[in-house]
């Protein structure tokens, strides 16, 4: 177990580095991991949901009812602020409807699962972090249909009903059926989760490989475009969230949470949802992939940013104690 622990230390470490590396192989080399089928995308998908049901307690849930005023800001942020800005970057980009629909999907679905461990780097507040996870995703059965209607109905057909039924399997499903292994099992749980960037991290390469692969050559002829419009996409997500948390006066901590929490995306959702409902634009489920790459990377770096802003800020104090101290 141990030997676990310490891989899934480093694979966490190194979590960014490792996806790019699998995008990146998948690309050039897509013969070599040709064997993972897209088919796979959503059990993968499944596995990482029934992780984070494990690592949720009821006390999470409970948080909410402490704090609803930033739980209910969280959201709304979450399913306005990330679905509009997808929406109009594909006006602005004049995207195809393959790519649109991709975008859109990323937008409309509920944070991802490692905003929790970048708000923590970030010394963000945690707690909210979580709240805003659970509370999204408890949610997107209905939000991510819909709002995908809303912003993609008249482009694309939207089967609401198929999507719902397809987030409560790939999401909610497993999110509850681990919820009830912890709550039954906590003593196991807890060593298990240990273990569980692993687990999460190779289900998220997977997924990326599966995707890139069969797409490689598509990618490359449009990948610069698409890669351009998610990061952009990930960027105006964590501005659009910090600054409306700061408009509405909400404390440093709670602003970083929010500004993180909305810009990493379930984007493993997206893809899932693009190979199942939108099978007829293959290319649907590209911008999902490359957000999973690209939000990593950019999560670490905006962690590392906020730490920078604190410890500029703790610097001045030090100073002035120091000077009493000699004084």
């Amino acid at each position: 177990m141990k030997v676990l622990e310490k891989l899934s230390a480093f694979v966490s470490r190194w979590m960014a580095l490792l996806v790019i590396l699998a995008a990146a192989v998948s690309l050039f080399f897509p013969g070599a991991v040709r064997f993972i089928s897209t088919k796979w995308i959503n059990y993968l998908l499944g596995v990482v949901m029934f992780g984070m049901g494990l690592t949720l307690k009821p006390s999470d849930f409970t948080d909410v009812l402490r704090r609803p005023k930033d739980v209910v800001i969280g959201a709304l942020c979450q399913f306005t602020l990330m679905p509009l800005i997808a929406f109009l970057l594909t006006k602005l980009f004049r995207l195809p409807p393959e790519f649109a629909v991709g975008v859109i999907l990323v937008g409309t679905c509920p944070g991802g699962t490692s905003s929790n461990v970048m708000t923590y780097l970030s010394h963000g507040d945690v707690a909210l972090s979580v709240c805003m996870t659970s509370v999204s995703t408890v949610l997107a059965p209905f939000m991510t249909p819909l709002l995908t209607l809303l912003y993609a109905g008249k482009t694309v057909d939207v089967n609401v009903m198929g999507m719902f039924i397809s987030v409560l399997q790939v999401v909610l499903l497993p999110i509850l059926l681990g919820f009830v292994v912890n709550y039954f099992f906590g003593r196991f749980t807890q060593r298990a989760v240990k273990a569980l960037p692993l687990v999460s991290t190779l289900a998220i390469i997977l997924i990326i490989a599966a995707v890139v692969s069969v797409n490689s050559q598509k990618i490359l002829s449009n990948g610069l475009l698409i890669i351009v419009v998610v990061i952009c996409h990930n960027l105006l997500g964590y501005a659009a969230g910090y600054g409306v948390a700061k408009a509405l006066r909400l404390d440093t901590t709670k602003c970083r949470a929010i500004s993180i929490e909305v810009g990493m995306q379930n984007s493993g959702l997206a893809t899932g949802l693009a190979h199942t409902h939108f099978s007829q634009y293959p290319l649907a489920m590209i911008p999902g992939a490359v957000f999973s790459v690209w939000h990593n990377i950019s999560g670490a770096l905006l962690a590392n940013f906020f730490n920078d802003m604190s410890e500029r800020k703790k610097s001045p104090d030090l100073r002035e104690a120091q000077k009493e101290s000699l004084a």
